[in-house]
Parts: structure tokens; C-alpha cells; sequence
């Protein structure tokens, strides 16, 4: 998207994604501690619901001898309660563990968004001329979205089940004997091994398919922006058609991706398959020789049956951990964007008073091909006015964004009272200067609050007696609903001179 986004290797960007939610998530130690125990309570609950479902099996196959009256007698009635509950509670504590959660990753949400937001504002002017605006709003809707995919992910997924996993292979390898413990390692093994190097595989494509959508996107917002050219000039079946290119290519990035997901869905049911297939045919042989019960039959089943359902849940949250990280990595480049323009260490606030504003030898070029600025120097003193006139691309513009410091000159100084600019925060000498530019952009709100943006602070009065100066209370009184009229989006509901009188 732009020149200066740093773009880190996959694995290295994985990790360094996942560095920079760990902190987020420890701003919440309790709730943490919390989740985190209710999370081993619900999945050793549900560890023991198999061990459960045994014993009610074996002693169930040893009241087939008995009379139906004995056999009412002896029914395993506290056995099947406590299956009852661990079930219950297997659930339970596992919604406990969400609710307690939930502030985590939305207290996280709320931060980064702020965040990126913050240091966006803080790039310089080069940055957002450069920038593709539906492109980057994309890229930031993606990769907000997959913070909170990968936060649960972490904390309500890949712990648990990698959790629940140990639990069962222990349990397997006390109750049964050495080959069918080994099948069910090297089963989990070879699903593990595969699931990450066919996901690995796909992630291009899922890069692919994101890069493409957001340059559909920067398309779409492009002429929705520009609606009013596109009308000028009677091409909306043209844009249109520019759309239609880009949605093709998405297309056909998002079948590849989708033929590359049936592949990996069923090479792992491939593998829980056969690792199940083989191991009931053990089992089922030591039954019949009395080597095992019928219980450790039906505990087996649903062993394997718990830790293949989280490993296949696994194989998708590891998809689509990789398709969130791959999200991500698009907005946190966006954090490693330095701005070229910003206060330096030992710069001070503006001084209060009346200043002049100095130009000593100014040479500034946007492009070095191309000067714009030579040797420029002038004074103009406080409390006084200047023009300055000159042919298009003379100039006229840059001067003012030299003033507000959105750039840089390469030689020369300029000063305000005496200071020079890189020695002032930028933060007080944008508070000194105001601006009312030939293009005027309102934002889509209200009358009184675009008026309000100027100092936020500003009382009702202040307001009223600022739209008194500006000539505005006639057109304010004209409006239906006064103050409170909405200006539309970039103010395309007032016209270009009642915009700039807004802005005075």
C-alpha cells in the first residue's frame, strides 16, 4: 500500500503479532487467573465423562446374570448422576470461563483499534496523500476483526484442547495396552503435522485473496469519493467495469482458496479414520478375549471421539488463526510506519504573544527533479497581512504546509518570534495557526459540531458569537433545523461558499 510498510516474514510476523496482544491480555491479571481455572476445571470434568461412561457400561454388562429384581437393585445410579453432572458441569464451567473472559478481549478491541488509530493521525502528510483510503479501511476492519478471534482462539482453543489432549494420551497409555496407545499418538502426531503444513501452504492464498479485496475496495471508496466526477463525466459503467475486474480476480483467489481447504479437510478425516479404524480393531479383539471390557471398548470410542473433535476444531482454529494473523499483519504494519515529520527531543511549546513569521533561504522540493522553493526569504511582521500570488504550482500552498510543518524544507529556517520550527511542539504551534483552506472539508455531523471542531471546549455562546463574525446567522436561521442540520458527508450538502465560511 505504501513505500515505508515494513513487511516482516510470516513466521517472525505470527509471533510478533502474538507479542503484541500478550500484553493487552495481562492488563487483566485477575480475570485471567480466573478464565484460566474454570478452563482446567471444564475440561478435566470433561475428561472424566468417558471414565464414567465405562464403569456404567461394565457394571450394567454384569447384571445380565441377575434377576430383573436384583438387576432394579443394583442399577449404577450414583454413576449415571455424576455423568449427568460432569456433563453439566464440563458446560457449565466452560460458560463461566467466557463470561469472565469477554472484558479481556473487548478492553483489548477497544485499545488496539485506539491505537492504530492514534499513530495514523500521527504520520505526516506524505503518508495520507499516499495513502489508498478503502484499501487501509479494509486492511484495519480485518485486522480489528481478527484480534478478537485470535484472543478467544489462544485462551479458549489451542490451551484447552492441547489441554485435553495430555489428559486423554495419559489415560490411554495407563488403561491400554503399548500399540494402541502408540497408534493414538502417531494419529494426533500426523493430524498435527499435516494440518500445519498444508495450513502453511494455503496461507498465500488467503494473502491473495485479502490483497486483491482490498484493492477492490480502495476502488469502490475511490468512486463513491469522487461520485460527483464520475457523473461529470457519465462513468459509472466505466467504474463499473474497473470494479467488476477486481471482484474476478477475488474470485478466482477465493476458489483456489476454498480447493485448497477440501484438500486439507480430508486428508485429516483421512487420518482420524484410519487411526480410529485400526484401534477399535485392536480393542475389539483383546474384548473378545476378555483382555478388555466392553466399558474400556465404549471408553476408548469416546476418547478418541473427544480429542479427534478438538483436533479437527483444532485443524480449523489453526486455519483460521493463520487467516487472522494474516489479517493482522496487514494493520500492525501499519505501526511500523515512523513518521518523517514529529517533535524532536528538545523542543519547546511555542512562546505566548505576537510573532513574525521568518523564510531565511528556503529551498524545498517535493521531488528533486523538481524544486519549488529557491533561496526563499521574507518577513512578515505581527499583526500584519501578507498575499502571496503566483502562478499554479508556484508554490502558494507549500508555504502554508512549511508553516504548519507537514513537511520539511531541505536547506534554509524558518522561524515564529524568533523559534525556529523543528525546536517547537507540534502540538502548540498547530493550536496558533488557523486555517481556512480552498477546498473545505466538513465532516458528516452536525452543523454545531463541525463549528464545535475548531475547539472542542468552546461554549454555546462562543459558538453563536463566532457564527455572528462569520456572517453565518442567516444561513443557520434559514436551515429547518438550525444548528442541528447534517452537512453530509465531506459537506456536500452546503454549498463551497457557505463551507468556507463554516470554516472561518
Amino acid at each position: 500500500m505504501h513505500d515505508r510498510i515494513y513487511s516482516a516474514p510470516t513466521g517472525s510476523a505470527d509471533i510478533r503479532a502474538l507479542k503484541l496482544l500478550i500484553p493487552y491480555i495481562l492488563n487483566h491479571p485477575k480475570r485471567v487467573k480466573i478464565a484460566l481455572l474454570f478452563l482446567i476445571l471444564a475440561k478435566v470434568a470433561n475428561v472424566l465423562v468417558p471414565l464414567l461412561l465405562k464403569y456404567i457400561v461394565d457394571r450394567l454388562e454384569s447384571l445380565q446374570s441377575l434377576t430383573e429384581a436384583e438387576a432394579l437393585m443394583l442399577v449404577p445410579i450414583g454413576l449415571i448422576v455424576s455423568y449427568g453432572i460432569f456433563r453439566f458441569s464440563a458446560v457449565l464451567f466452560g460458560e463461566l470461563r467466557d463470561a469472565v473472559f469477554s472484558r479481556v478481549s473487548e478492553s483489548t478491541l477497544s485499545a488496539i483499534g485506539v491505537k492504530v488509530l492514534s499513530h495514523l493521525h500521527s504520520l505526516d502528510l506524505e503518508y495520507h496523500l499516499s495513502r489508498k483510503t478503502g484499501g487501509l479501511s479494509r486492511d484495519i476492519e480485518r485486522g480489528t476483526n481478527s484480534i478478537s478471534f485470535l484472543l478467544r482462539a489462544i485462551v479458549f482453543s489451542v490451551i484447552p484442547i492441547l489441554l485435553e489432549v495430555t489428559l486423554v494420551t495419559v489415560i490411554l497409555l495407563v488403561t491400554f495396552n503399548l500399540s494402541i496407545a502408540t497408534i493414538a499418538v502417531c494419529s494426533i502426531v500426523a493430524y498435527i503435522i499435516f494440518s500445519v503444513i498444508v495450513t502453511n501452504w494455503r496461507t498465500r492464498f488467503v494473502r491473495k485473496a485479502n490483497q486483491i479485496d482490498s484493492q477492490a475496495n480502495t476502488r469502490a471508496i475511490d468512486s463513491l469519493l469522487n461520485f460527483e466526477t464520475v457523473k461529470y463525466f457519465n462513468n459509472e459503467a466505466y467504474e463499473a467495469k474497473l470494479y467488476t475486474e477486481q471482484l474476478k480476480l477475488r474470485e478466482e483467489a477465493k476458489i483456489k482458496n476454498h480447493m485448497s481447504l477440501a484438500a486439507l479437510n480430508c486428508g485429516q478425516v483421512a487420518i482420524i479414520s484410519v487411526g480410529m479404524t485400526v484401534m477399535l480393531w485392536l480393542a475389539a479383539k483383546d474384548v473378545a478375549v476378555n483382555a478388555l471390557t466392553l466399558g474400556d471398548l465404549v471408553m476408548l470410542n469416546a476418547y478418541m471421539i473427544q480429542v479427534f473433535i478438538p483436533l479437527n476444531m483444532m485443524g480449523m482454529i489453526y486455519r483460521e488463526m493463520k487467516r487472522s494473523l494474516a489479517d493482522f499483519e496487514a494493520m500492525y504494519n501499519i505501526l511500523d510506519i515512523e513518521p518523517q515529520i514529529k517533535d524532536n527531543p528538545d523542543a519547546k511549546p511555542l512562546s505566548p504573544g505576537e510573532h513574525a513569521i521568518e523564510f531565511d533561504q528556503v529551498n524545498f522540493s517535493y521531488h528533486e527533479a523538481r524544486p519549488i522553493l529557491k533561496q526563499l526569504s521574507f518577513t512578515l511582521p505581527a499583526r500584519h497581512k501578507i498575499a502571496i500570488v503566483g502562478a499554479s504550482g508556484a508554490g502558494k500552498s507549500t508555504i502554508a504546509r512549511l508553516i504548519y510543518r507537514f513537511y520539511q524544507p531541505q536547506n534554509g529556517d524558518i522561524r515564529i518570534g524568533g523559534q525556529p520550527l523543528e525546536q517547537i511542539t507540534l502540538d502548540s504551534l498547530r493550536r496558533a495557526i488557523g486555517v481556512v483552506p480552498q477546498d473545505t472539508v466538513l465532516f458528516n455531523d452536525t452543523l454545531y459540531n463541525n463549528l464545535l471542531y475548531g475547539r472542542p471546549t468552546a461554549t454555546r455562546e462562543e459558538i453563536e458569537e463566532a457564527v455572528h463574525l462569520a456572517h453565518l446567522e442567516s444561513f443557520i436561521a434559514s436551515l429547518p433545523k438550525g444548528y442541528e442540520t447534517r452537512v453530509g458527508e465531506r459537506g456536500l450538502k452546503v454549498s463551497g461558499g457557505e463551507k468556507q465560511r463554516i470554516a472561518i
